[in-house]
């Protein structure tokens, strides 16, 4: 190969290079022009970022017969990791994360889930440019290169990106030097002051916790001597049952109440049975741990009784460590070891956030999943399956158990995209809201309607069953609505707001009525053991002190007993410092835990 053209490729690459590791920031600061201050700041850390994506394009033009193709296929690979964190930002508020790619295993869903999130006209652009750019590969002269030279171009190369990865997770002084520095508790700042390459290297290696000051066996012996000695006042609940009763989680996607968001009008009620119903039950608000997204989490909190509120800014728990466990205590694991059977029923997808994988280590004995429900009712053939049959389905399982039942269901009626028709005809008009949004809510508020329903025709089945039962409904998360929807309505500086859904309780004999407030969704577990008489383990009644102190925890706002949180007493953070001891111990710990505590 002429060194000429060997010269004119290596520049090319180089370029492209640095093109790459522009796009890849400008995707993360969401404009252009934000860029170019980022680089007269932090100009090391953008020059061997874009060295970095050099090599990859030249190991990936050694890897095939033409030079060309191989870079071109890296950098359409790249676009797409761009384009898919600038659309998760623009949802979620969170950079893409290398846990995330995991998910590529469920492409053919997430194309479902996705759909309407780009432009038809943007995908229209994007195919015309990359048959461009093949015609252009086919066009350009053939470089032949010498099998030799390919091998010591994958070689070096290879060693350069790994030495990069090495760099960047060890926080070597190069690394600092160049101004890297590591912020897994602040994943926005962690992308923003970094890069994305810096920040996505940095999070390969990333734990769920940092080891805490004071970590042993003997700081969690004398935790599970502190709360074993802890009266158990569960027996005090005079209208518990005398048998083991039924417990369903219901956790509703993505559903929260519309009616809180100020400035629109609903030409009728969409919750007309919770609003009803909520004054006579025990209900509240959940404060979630997420918004617009990352469902896992949620449910983790609810299923184990640990907090996100410790964890590294962006785990997801399920992906990163659960799923290589071989168990984990959970409320799931307590119930089966009382004699209940273990259920889980999902209406999508099992492989999403490895539930099929994750849920036998907490416990559960059943998973049933979309693929099991061949005839599941749908209002639309490309809508999801509707909570109403979702229920039919759990109220089912219910009945033909002849054991108490733990029966965990995660619905999926109200997931993004909310596009127009897809449960049918909206039935609800919304007034005050901007022409270009009214589509787009008044569908989400048709569906909180025909998730109303399916709650409604639940508290009715409950009565048909014999076995005591109670039932917990929640939304995991605010739905991820365009921001003009939530800016309008005033929401933006409150983060209380934005990460507050319906909780009820309801159940087949006397629980009460008194509200619950809002509390987080770890502390779910105590609440239902103490509402049906059993007895709380040493671990539940750690959150159950910690949720007489600060029922609302997460990294948004902390919630007490009389409204947020700024300030956290002596008791408060003592009572935080064992929580997070025991949570780093089940998580990244010895897990002495699972014997002192369950």
């Amino acid at each position: 190969m002429p060194s000429k053209r060997m010269g004119a490729l290596v520049l090319l690459l180089l370029f492209g290079g640095f093109v790459l590791n522009f796009i890849m920031q400008a995707a993360s600061l969401r404009n252009f022009g934000s860029v170019f201050h980022w680089i007269s700041q932090y100009y090391w850390l953008y020059i061997s970022g874009s060295l970095f994506f050099f090599f990859v394009l030249l190991v990936c033009s050694a890897l095939l017969p033409n030079v060309y193709t191989g870079a071109l296929i890296a950098s359409l690979v790249c676009f797409v990791i761009a384009v898919a964190n600038y659309k998760k930002l623009g949802t979620t508020g969170e950079p893409l994360f290398p846990w995330d790619l995991r998910q590529v295993k469920n492409a053919q869903e997430l194309s479902k889930i996705t759909k309407g999130m780009i432009s038809p006209y943007a995908v229209i652009a994007a195919v015309i440019l990359i048959a461009l750019l093949v015609y252009v590969v086919y066009k350009l002269p053939k470089i032949r290169i010498q099998l030799p030279l390919r091998f010591l171009m994958i070689i070096v190369s290879a060693a350069v990106i790994f030495g990069f990865f090495q760099m960047v997770g060890g926080q070597t002084a190069l690394a600092i030097s160049m101004k890297y520095q590591n912020i897994p508790w602040n994943q926005k700042v962690n992308y923003t002051q970094n890069g994305f390459v810096y920040a996505f290297a940095g999070n390969l290696k990333q734990k769920l916790m940092e080891k805490p000051d004071g970590y042993s066996r003997s700081a969690i012996e004398a935790i599970a001597q502190k709360y074993s000695a802890l009266p158990d006042d569960t027996n005090m609940n005079a209208n518990a049952p005398a048998e083991q009763p039924n417990i369903m989680y219901m956790m509703d996607e993505a559903f929260f109440d519309p009616t809180r968001l100020p400035g629109y009008t609903f030409s009728e009620d969409p919750l007309k049975f919770i609003h009803q119903e909520q004054n006579s039950t025990p209900s509240g608000f959940l404060l979630s741990p997420e918004f617009g997204g990352n469902t896992a989490n949620v449910e983790f909190e609810a299923l184990t009784g640990m907090s996100m509120y410790f964890l590294q800014d962006g785990s997801i728990p399920y992906q990163q460590r659960i799923v290589k466990m071989s168990s984990l205590p959970s409320i799931v694991s307590i119930l089966k070891a009382r004699g209940y059977e273990t259920k889980a029923l999902h209406p999508f997808d099992d492989t999403f956030y490895n539930r099929n994988r994750v849920y036998p280590i907490l416990g559960f004995d059943q998973f049933t999943s979309e693929k099991d429900l061949k005839d599941a009712e749908r209002f639309t053939p490309s809508g999801y399956i509707s909570d109403k049959f979702a229920v039919e389905e759990a109220v089912s399982e219910l009945k033909k158990s002849d054991k108490p039942t733990f029966l965990h269901l995660v619905t999926m009626q109200n997931h993004f995209p909310f596009t127009k028709g897809l449960n049918g005809t909206n039935t609800i008009t919304v007034d005050g809201v901007k022409p270009e949004f009214k589509d787009e809510l008044e569908t989400y508020v048709h569906d909180t309607k025909l998730t109303d329903e399916a709650l409604a025709y639940l508290s009715e089945q409950l009565k048909t069953i014999q076995r005591p039962t109670i039932v917990v409904f929640w939304g995991d998360h605010l739905p991820a609505l365009s921001a003009g929807i939530y800016t309008q309505a005033g929401w933006d500086a409150n983060p209380r707001l934005k990460h507050e859904t319906k909780l009820m309780y309801l159940a087949n004999f006397d629980i009460g009525k008194q509200s619950v407030g809002t509390h987080s969704p770890a502390f779910i577990g105590p609440t239902i053991f103490q509402m049906s008489g059993q007895k709380l383990p040493p671990y539940y009644r750690l959150l159950e002190q910690v949720k007489s102190e600060i029922p609302g925890l997460s990294k948004n706002v902390r919630i007490g007993s009389s409204g947020v949180l700024t300030q956290l007493t002596a008791e408060q953070k003592a009572l935080l410092n064992d929580y997070r001891l025991v949570e780093y111990d089940m998580l990244e710990g010895e897990n002495y835990s699972k014997d002192l505590l369950f």
